[in-house]
């Protein structure tokens, strides 16, 4: 986490990495609920932190709290299985930390994952031809978006390896009928990747509501943009100045989520 950012000291029962991915998780948590992306007491943000013998474990919302209420303390540590670890006055929703366990054991480097129900997302969702690469966010998105057909609700373990399939080396992952799923080495990364992916869905459907064709982009512009996109993280994690930017313009003050 960037020293920019004010963050209370570590309790002593919570190693300072842990206590650090807490503090930016409770934020990120409250930040979704800001932008509008919260679904009721539904859907989740996860990240990987150390368990006992540095084994992986996760950081998960309390389900039944609204990210609103969610803070470093509340959140939940489990491990891959969703087994808590340490005590929690709140449950687990494993329904819903199913698509994120297959996340985090198939993809290493998925250090965060997000997952959201907005309503542009998953009006893009239902497309059979999900998502154009022909506004400005979406071009940025050009090779990177993975499909995976709907199977209902998603609560059968079965589907795992299919989800993982679907995802391969992919970051972003449309979940047919469903909703959007991003991941990144970190969690400002992850949000970074969100939120363009968010804002390429909202331009969609302002496109898909007016008269006319849309205006498709040249496929050579599309495959020079990722390293047209390199220059704007210099000098920065990708993600990290926009996360913390965010942060200040929605008064969310780390200090505030330690309780």
């Amino acid at each position: 986490m960037s020293q920019t950012v004010a963050s209370p000291a570590h309790p002593a029962d919570i190693p300072e990495p842990e206590w650090l991915a807490r503090l930016q998780l409770a934020a990120c948590y409250r930040l979704f609920d800001w932008l509008g992306w919260a679904e009721l007491i539904f859907n989740h943000i996860t990240v990987r932190v150390a368990g006992p013998g540095d084994t992986p474990c996760y950081l998960i919302n309390p389900f039944g709290l609204h990210y609103a209420e969610v803070t470093a303390r509340n959140l939940i540590k489990i491990d891959v299985d969703g087994r808590v670890i340490g005590e929690s006055a709140h449950p687990v929703n494993p329904a819903g930390f199913l698509i994120h366990s297959v996340v985090h054991r198939c993809r290493p480097d998925a250090h965060c994952v997000m997952h959201t129900h907005t309503t542009s997302g998953m009006a893009v969702a239902c497309k059979a031809e999900g998502l154009r690469h022909d506004n400005f966010y979406s071009a940025q998105l050009h090779g990177r978006i993975a499909y995976h057909p709907f199977e209902g609700v998603t609560t059968n373990p079965d589907e795992g390896p299919r989800i993982a399939a679907s995802l391969a080396d992919k970051d972003v992952l449309i979940l047919r009928n469903h909703g959007l799923l991003a991941l990144g080495p970190t969690l400002p990364a992850a949000f970074s990747l969100l939120w363009t992916l968010q804002r390429a869905c909202d331009v969609q459907l302002a496109a898909d509501s007016l008269r006319g064709l849309n205006q498709p982009i040249d496929p050579a512009v599309l495959a020079a943009i990722p390293a047209q996109c390199a220059p704007m993280q210099a000098g920065a994690a990708p993600g990290q100045l926009m996360f913390e930017g965010i942060l200040r313009r929605a008064g969310i003050a780390l200090a505030d989520l330690a309780a």
